[in-house]
């Protein structure tokens, strides 16, 4: 059994796991939904409401995985401007999952069916990136994702691309020296310690057809150098999952589409890839 939160009432999120569920029927019976299909709120606006209804579902279903009564957790989108209104300082559902499970560094890992990406740093400006990275946080990110492509995804020797940070991963230096004072110790250490780790890779090739095959993962140093490749290549099939805790988290890789909602438009898609990521995982568990 795994745990489901439909995510804003407001959104798509109730509505595309609905239609996963009238589509593979026997998909519900192994889930257990926390949120009501019926709460009436206004489609497509923030609203306090919907936000704090998102919110409560969400740590229900926390509760309820690390309680060991759910082996997984899938999470439908949120807005987090809703959330905000009634918990001020709330930056999204990774943060907030990691802190109920006390996971100071959780990994978010977008993967497809012949993709997975996976940044470093996530939501944070541009400018602030260079100095956001360190060979400690490198490092400790190859690490988390080779341990969880082995425990929750059955990768018994996981190869991992490490992109670079800079042009041409640095050029040897003209064009920056964070790849050879951090980038290229990280993945060396990672060697060390068994993991098959390549790198300093340049980005603009790593995730080229005839190169991305290579690896089981691909690390990348911020999050448009991970998410521009996962949704130019996988944009209906990607889930978000999140590494590094107790137990697999997952979630489409859309987010609530207040544009769309109520219109029964919306592709289940990667709601259904995120349900099934979560129920093989949880039969690992």
């Amino acid at each position: 059994m795994i745990a489901v939160s439909l995510g804003d009432p407001a959104g798509i999120g109730p509505e595309v796991i609905r239609r996963a569920f009238r589509r593979y029927p026997g998909m519900a019976s192994r889930c257990r939904v926390f949120g009501d299909f019926g709460v009436r709120v206004p489609r497509g606006r923030v609203t306090r409401r919907a936000g704090e209804l998102a919110a409560g579902w969400l740590a229900g279903a926390v509760r309820a995985v690390l309680r060991g009564d759910c082996a997984a957790i899938v999470t439908g989108p949120v807005n987090k401007e809703a959330i905000a209104l009634s918990h001020p300082g709330f930056s999204g559902q990774t943060e907030f999952i990691a802190k109920m499970a006390r996971v100071r560094e959780p990994v978010m890992m977008l993967a497809g069916p012949t993709l997975r990406v996976v940044p470093v740093t996530r939501h944070i400006p541009l400018r602030r990136v260079s100095g956001a990275v360190s060979a400690g946080l490198v490092l400790r990110t190859i690490l988390t994702v080779a341990c969880d492509l082995r425990r929750w995804f059955g990768v018994r020797r996981p190869v991992i691309g490490v992109c670079g940070l800079n042009p041409h991963a640095g050029e040897g230096g003209i064009l920056g020296r964070e790849d050879r004072a951090i980038v290229a110790p990280a993945v060396r250490e990672a060697r060390r310690r068994g993991v098959r780790a390549l790198g300093p890779l340049p980005a603009d090739a790593a995730f080229a057809a005839g190169q991305r095959d290579r690896y089981d993962a691909v690390v990348a140093m911020y999050h448009d150098q991970a998410m521009i490749p996962i949704k130019a290549v996988e944009m209906d099939r990607a889930v978000n999952a999140t590494l590094g805790l107790p137990f697999l988290r997952t979630s489409p890789a859309h987010g609530t589409a207040f544009d769309i909602a109520g219109r029964g438009i919306a592709r289940p898609d990667s709601m259904i890839e995120a349900i099934r990521m979560a129920l093989r995982a949880g039969s690992r568990a």
